[in-house]
């Protein structure tokens, strides 16, 4: 029986990830960057400019979405640590996009590596 962690490595198998090294060039690149993480890991922190659609409705929301079916959009994606990020890839190239990666090491490698990342400004209630 396979298990989560067996299910990502076949899915990193399938899927194109981009190096740390080189994620800001993938994603300046790129028509659109998506964090599949959910709403409160997101608003907790993310990259610059990514638009946020957990993987639980990622393939729905671009389904339904005219800006996000066209088949040749160049997606960066991410999540906390890759796994995530990963299963969506895969998802997507089976939908039929066909420029999909996912940042090695997710959100967590690229917050290690110092680079900038923002906090959604949610009001306060207090």
């Amino acid at each position: 029986m396979k298990n989560a962690h067996d299910l990502v490595l076949e899915a990193q198998a399938q899927i194109r990830e981009v190096a740390l090294s080189d994620a800001e060039a993938a994603i300046r690149a790129a028509d659109v960057l998506l964090d599949v993480r959910e709403a409160d890991e997101f608003h907790a922190g993310h990259i610059p400019g990514a638009l946020n659609i957990p993987r639980g409705l990622l393939e729905f929301k671009l389904s339904n979405d005219p800006e996000l079916c066209a088949r040749d959009l160049n997606i960066v994606l991410y999540c906390k640590t890759s796994g995530r990020a990963a299963l969506a890839a895969c998802s997507l190239q089976a939908m039929g996009y066909l420029q999909v990666q996912s940042l090695e090491g997710g959100f967590d490698a690229w917050v290690a590596a110092g680079k900038a990342q923002v906090a959604a400004n949610l009001p306060s209630f207090a």
